[in-house]
């Protein structure tokens, strides 16, 4: 449970939620309208999971290496 909730609380998650927060209350409040407010926040999301597949990715694979050089 610590390391999930530790890896939910890294610098890439802050930074996320806070903008996906910040940008939320401005489109509420007018001052950015719904179509910047979608691009935005579909970029932010983009690079979060692309981020998050990447590092899934490179543990697969060091895994996969580790068990070719146990063989």
């Amino acid at each position: 449970m610590k390391k999930k909730f530790k890896k939910l609380i890294d610098v890439k998650s802050i930074v996320t939620l806070i903008l996906t927060f910040v940008f939320s209350i401005l489109s509420l409040k007018n001052k950015i309208s719904s179509e910047q407010f979608q691009m935005i926040f579909t970029t932010v999301i983009a690079f979060y999971f692309g981020t998050q597949h990447e590092k899934i990715q490179k543990r697969f694979q060091r895994s996969e290496e580790n068990v070719n050089i146990e063989k």
